[in-house]
């Protein structure tokens, strides 16, 4: 009796190790990232880096599948689809997630950044990493932020060197409400619009012009419309990249570490994929004979400080945030 016990034992522990084996072969967590770019995208790439990353690091046990060009959804769209579980991954602009996460509108403020190392000193600081977990009270966890330039002008017919330039002029902008207020502060009109319905509101004459970083103005192909190009780099909202906080909990903590891994190449990936968009966008800009315009931004930034005088006296609750970011801006130059 206690022989033949001890064979069904030994018989259920094999057969229940052979089924745990064949099920971890099996089981793969494959991940669904969304996101509203084309393919030929830096930051579209650097997440595809993302992925190969994963799935070698984990050994094929860990997958991200990418639906690009807003296959499913606007950029608003994946974020409500993000809070409610039904998507894993997706990528924004600042701009858009400040309406869900009202600390990253401080991005989008004018002139906030010195230059593009002032910018990831912030981003790799504590203050970006808190505002990369600071949607996990609305279900998005922030896991990085990609290299997305400055915004610059680009018009029709009107050729811009300074603020003065602006005056009257139809730009349209992204539906932030201190996108909205930066672009106004600098004298022109603003125009909420689509970006989808852009490249047509150009050609039609319904704005005057929009503002956008370089890569995606070439991407978009709104330099065939669009006569001149300002160079003016009026704000830096930042792509960012996040994650469901219903799937990040579902994780192991193995699984967790290799999705951080692959973040941080990818970022690192992303941001040499953004230097050569840039340059190859410029020499796309000159052979269309486009006129690119490099200006003295004093005047610019001149013209936007009623702007932080506005929030200081106001006692704006992200007006110390913005002195905070300030001040890092002199341990860059140190």
């Amino acid at each position: 009796m206690k022989l033949r016990t001890l064979t069904i034992f030994i018989g259920l522990f094999f057969l229940s190790f052979l089924i745990s084996g064949c099920g971890s072969r099996k089981s793969v967590t494959t991940l669904k990232l969304a996101h509203v770019l084309p393919t030929t995208h830096p930051v579209h790439q650097g997440m595809a880096h993302l992925a190969e990353v994963l799935e070698k690091e984990s050994n094929g046990q860990m997958k991200v599948d990418i639906y690009p060009g807003g296959v499913l959804g606007s950029e608003r769209e994946c974020l409500e689809s993000l809070q409610i579980g039904a998507l894993d991954m997706t990528k924004v602009s600042s701009a858009v997630l400040e309406n869900f996460v009202p600390s990253v509108a401080v991005l989008s403020l004018p002139y906030l950044f010195k230059n593009k190392a002032h910018r990831w000193r912030v981003f790799d600081s504590h203050i970006g990493q808190k505002m990369l977990l600071d949607g996990e009270k609305v279900w998005l966890r922030g896991l990085c932020f990609y290299e997305s330039g400055e915004r610059n002008f680009y018009l029709v017919n009107d050729k811009v060197e300074s603020p003065q330039d602006l005056q009257g002029l139809k730009i349209r902008v992204m539906r932030s409400n201190i996108s909205i207020k930066a672009v106004e502060s600098l004298g022109a009109q603003s125009a909420p619009i689509s970006f989808g319905e852009l490249f047509t509101a150009l050609a039609a004459g319904v704005v005057d012009g929009a503002e956008n970083n370089i890569p995606t103005i070439h991407q978009s192909k709104h330099y065939e419309v669009s006569k001149y190009i300002c160079l003016d780099g009026h704000s830096a909202p930042s792509d960012m990249l996040l994650i469901s906080t219903h799937t990040w909990n579902r994780l192991t903590g193995q699984e967790k570490q290799w999705v951080n891994l692959a973040v941080k190449a990818s970022v690192e990936k992303q941001k040499l994929l953004w230097e050569q968009a840039t340059q190859d966008a410029l020499l796309a800009f000159e052979k269309q004979g486009v006129t690119v315009i490099r200006p003295d931004k004093t005047s610019f930034e001149r013209s936007v400080e009623p702007l932080y005088e506005e929030m200081r006296k106001n006692k704006d609750p992200f007006y110390e945030m913005v002195l905070q970011i300030r001040e890092l801006s002199d341990s860059v130059n140190k």
